[in-house]
C-alpha cells in the first residue's frame, strides 16, 4: 500500500516534463514572436535560444542577439542564463548579446535587470549597458535608446 502511495506521489511530482522550445535563426533571417503572455522576443540573425515554460520563464542564450519586451502588467518574469550568469527582469525591455568568442553584453531600454554572477549582483537600469563575464561587469555606461538593439530596425 505504501509503495503504491509513493509511486502515485512520484508520478504526480514528476508526471509533467518541462516544456522546452528551441528557437534558432539562420544567417539571413530574424524572428519575432510571443514566448509567453506579456513577453515578446526578437531574435537576430545567426542566434539560438532555449525557452523553458515555467514560472519564472527560463531562457538560455547559446549565441547571438535577443531582445525582450516584457509588459509591465504581466505576472511573468524572465530568467535568462547566459554562460554562468543569470539575468532577471520583469516589466522591462532589454537586449542580450553573446558573441562567438564568449563576450557578453546587455543593454536596457526600459525598467531594469539584475545580473547574478559569482562575484555579486549588479543592476543595470534603463538607458544603460554593460559587458559582463564570470568575474563581474565592465564598461557600465549610458546609451541612447536607438542603440539598445540596432539590428531590430532591420525587421
Amino acid at each position: 500500500m505504501s509503495g503504491c502511495l509513493m509511486l502515485g506521489l512520484m508520478t504526480w511530482y514528476f508526471g509533467k516534463p518541462p516544456s522546452i522550445r528551441f528557437y534558432e535563426t539562420k544567417q539571413e533571417e530574424q524572428l519575432t514572436t510571443a514566448i509567453a503572455p506579456g513577453i515578446d522576443m526578437a531574435l537576430d540573425m545567426s542566434s539560438s535560444i532555449a525557452v523553458k515554460l515555467e514560472h519564472p520563464l527560463q531562457i538560455e542564450l547559446f549565441k547571438g542577439n535577443v531582445y525582450f519586451d516584457i509588459d509591465k502588467n504581466t505576472p511573468n518574469q524572465l530568467e535568462a542564463k547566459v554562460g554562468n550568469a543569470l539575468i532577471r527582469g520583469s516589466g522591462t525591455r532589454c537586449s542580450i548579446h553573446m558573441s562567438e568568442n564568449g563576450n557578453k553584453h546587455v543593454a536596457v531600454a526600459d525598467g531594469h535587470i539584475k545580473i547574478h554572477l559569482a562575484s555579486g549582483i549588479y543592476q543595470i537600469n534603463a538607458f544603460e549597458q554593460a559587458d559582463f563575464n564570470d568575474d563581474g561587469i565592465s564598461q557600465h555606461r549610458l546609451m541612447a535608446d536607438r542603440n539598445i538593439a540596432p539590428w531590430r530596425s532591420l525587421q
